[in-house]
C-alpha cells in the first residue's frame, strides 16, 4: 500500500556520514518496486562550494564510501540523489523538493534555522565543520572525542603528550585554526574511563580553515612523533584512497598528500556540476 518514499534527512557534507549511503539504498529499493522517491532538500551545513579531500577509489566503495565522492563535496542531499541516479544508473522515479532562498555560499548559521543534531555526536556546526578532518581519525586507536561534551573538537589517547603535539602542530603554521594541549576522560566509545592526553582544536577563521587538510596534518604528526603507538591501518576504511593512505604510512609532506588529490577533485567537480541545483 505504499504510495511513495519521503526522504527528509539533515546530511552533513561529508562523504563517510552515511545518511547518503542510507538514501542510496532507499533509491535502489523503490527503483526495484516503481514507487518515486521524495527528497525534501536541506542545506549543507558546511556550505556548498568547498570541495575537498580525497576522491575514493572506485575499487574499494563500502558502506562509508558508497560513491567515488571526495570527502567533502560541498553537494546537498538533493543534488547527491541526482548524482546517484544518474552515475549509478539507478532509475529511480527521484523527485527533489528543492529549498527556498538556500545559496551556495551559505553556512547554516546563516540559514536562520535552528541546529537540530542530526545524530548524537553532531552537536554543533562546529563538530561538522571538523568532522570531515577529525573523523577519518575515527577507525585507528585515536579518542576522537566521543563520550565528552566536545566530539570530533578534540583528538587524544593515553600515549599522546598534548604539549607536544600541540605545538607540533601550531608551529605548522595552519590558516585559521589552533591546537591546545588537553587531557581528558572520555565516559564512552575508545579509551572509555581512561585518562588521555592530546589536543583541543580551535577554529579562529572558518572562511579559511580547511578541515581535511588539518585532519591530514594531524594523522601526519602522529606518524613521525608515535609511529609505533598509533595504529593506523584502519585509516584506509575511511579515506578510502590507496595512493592517501600509503603518503600517510610515509608520513609524506601534507602538501604533497593534497596535490595528489587534485586531478581526481577536478574531475569531480566537473561531474557534480550538471546536478548543483542552487547558485
Amino acid at each position: 500500500d505504499l504510495d511513495a518514499i519521503v526522504f527528509d534527512i539533515q546530511d552533513i557534507g561529508t562523504r563517510f556520514y552515511t545518511y547518503i549511503s542510507t538514501l542510496q539504498n532507499v533509491m535502489e529499493e523503490a527503483a526495484k518496486v516503481g514507487k518515486p522517491v521524495f527528497v525534501l532538500d536541506r542545506p549543507n551545513p558546511i556550505n556548498g562550494v568547498d570541495v575537498a579531500g580525497a576522491v575514493a577509489d572506485a575499487d574499494k566503495l563500502t558502506f562509508v564510501a558508497t560513491h567515488t565522492l571526495p570527502v567533502r563535496h560541498g553537494m546537498t542531499t538533493g543534488e547527491i540523489a541526482q548524482m546517484f541516479n544518474a552515475e549509478k544508473k539507478i532509475g529511480a522515479d527521484l523527485r527533489v523538493i528543492k529549498m527556498e532562498n538556500w545559496q551556495r555560499q551559505m553556512w547554516f548559521d546563516q540559514t536562520n534555522q535552528t541546529w537540530t543534531n542530526p545524530s548524537p555526536n553532531m552537536r554543533s556546526l562546529t563538530e561538522a565543520t571538523l568532522y570531515p578532518g577529525i573523523g577519518l581519525l575515527e577507525y585507528t586507536n585515536l579518542s576522537v572525542g566521543r563520550g565528552t561534551d566536545t566530539p570530533f573538537e578534540v583528538v587524544g589517547a593515553p600515549w599522546i603528550d598534548g604539549r607536544k603535539l600541540a605545538a607540533f602542530l601550531n608551529e605548522r603554521n595552519l590558516s585559521g585554526v589552533r591546537f591546545v594541549p588537553i587531557k581528558y576522560k572520555p565516559t564512552t566509545s575508545v579509551f572509555k574511563g581512561e585518562e588521555v592526553g592530546g589536543i583541543n582544536i580551535f577554529i579562529t577563521n572558518r572562511e579559511t580553515f580547511e578541515p581535511i587538510r588539518t585532519g591530514v596534518e594531524i594523522a601526519v604528526a602522529l606518524r613521525k612523533l608515535y609511529p609505533i603507538d598509533w595504529k593506523l591501518d584502519k585509516y584506509l576504511n575511511l579515506i578510502v584512497n590507496q595512493t592517501s593512505f600509503e603518503q600517510i604510512k610515509r608520513a609524506d609532506a601534507p602538501e604533497e598528500i593534497e596535490q595528489a588529490w587534485q586531478k581526481n577533485l577536478t574531475d569531480f567537480k566537473a561531474r557534480r556540476a550538471s546536478f548543483l541545483l542552487y547558485k
